[in-house]
């Protein structure tokens, strides 16, 4: 716990299981934002739109919003030619958020997403260490001084990327959240594992309040990782995000094929698997974030399920069932 108890720790703190919220990129697009724009841009230029998104989580029944900074930081910004502005636009993505939340009627926690830097660490890339650590905190500090309720890093691959995200947001006095995208096999690109990355947790300096997954191949895949982390670190409040599968292109426009109707097995099923808090990421909807608010507020009960019943009940893949293959599941510590 923090010095301050903040919205997002009292939640966690009462309550079995909360609802995070969907995708902000989806839900952007589908409200006009063009392809190659900047959405971080859209908290100065339509701060109407962030806010749509927010209110329609939030009316489904989200308990956490994040906000409109997941390519906040100044390296990902640089590609827009806007790294000089990382503080106003992490700045006004909060206020956004604060707002439609503190207005909700019931406590709902705002969360300051903090995506990856999109560069690679040293060896394997030229960004050392210190440079990491340095480029997270200025927007660790725009979100905390903004008075987000928790810095939310998400999306992340490699140990050394991790590592300087936690000793960045351990700087300030909020708690953190870390979920990392992990791929088919039960490992991110990098090759961490969920049960790798529970290990790390018990022993992190700086681990975070929560820890999980988020993006990835889809429902399957991100229940199967809060399965493992939780055999190796049974304490943790795990963070279940999944993508609604892997897009397929379908007369000229991506489709996610995972649809509302498919989340209340992924509920159940990630619940039972440990997780606390059960959101959606890539290709989700209020739709999608409506019906795991109904699967969590009809309850879960039921023993810890296998890989096998994960696998059979939500398929490791969509791509693979959508092309009539079955993903092979290796799970490895």
């Amino acid at each position: 716990m923090t010095d301050r108890c903040t919205t997002f720790e009292a939640l966690v703190a009462t309550r079995p299981v909360l609802v995070a919220d969907g995708a902000m990129g989806t839900t952007l697009f589908s409200l006009g934002l063009e392809g190659g724009g900047c959405p971080e841009l859209l908290n100065i230029e339509r701060p109407e739109l962030v806010a749509r998104v927010h209110s329609q989580f939030i009316a489904a029944g989200a308990d956490i919003v994040l906000t409109n900074t997941f390519g906040g930081n100044s390296r990902r910004l640089a590609l827009h030619r806007l790294e000089d502005r990382v503080e106003e636009l992490n700045a006004a993505a909060v206020a956004i958020a604060r707002r439609v939340a503190d207005s909700a009627g019931r406590p709902v926690a705002v969360a300051g997403s903090i995506g990856p830097t999109g560069d690679l660490f040293e060896p394997l890339g030229t960004l050392t260490h210190e440079e990491g650590v340095a480029v997270f905190a200025d927007q660790a500090r725009a979100l905390v001084e903004a008075g987000v309720d928790v810095l939310w890093i998400e999306t992340i691959s490699s140990w050394e990327e991790l590592n300087a995200a936690v000793e960045a947001a351990a700087q300030f006095d909020v708690p953190v959240s870390a979920t990392l995208s992990f791929d088919t096999n039960g490992r991110t690109m990098m090759g961490i594992s969920g049960t790798q990355l529970g290990e790390w947790w018990k022993t992190s300096p700086h681990a975070p309040l929560t820890i999980g997954a988020n993006c990835g191949i889809g429902p399957g895949d991100a229940v199967s990782v809060a399965l493992d982390i939780t055999e190796v670190a049974p304490n943790a409040v795990v963070v279940v995000k999944a993508n609604c599968g892997m897009p397929l292109y379908q007369t000229d426009a991506l489709v996610y094929p995972v649809g509302p109707d498919e989340m209340g097995d992924y509920v159940e099923l990630a619940i039972r698997s440990g997780a606390r808090i059960v959101g959606a990421c890539c290709g989700s909807t209020p739709d999608h974030i409506a019906a795991i608010r109904r699967a969590v507020d009809a309850g879960v009960s039921g023993p810890r399920p296998t890989h096998a019943e994960i696998e059979a009940r939500l398929d490791a893949s969509p791509v693979a069932a959508a092309s009539g293959r079955r993903a092979n599941r290796r799970r490895a510590g």
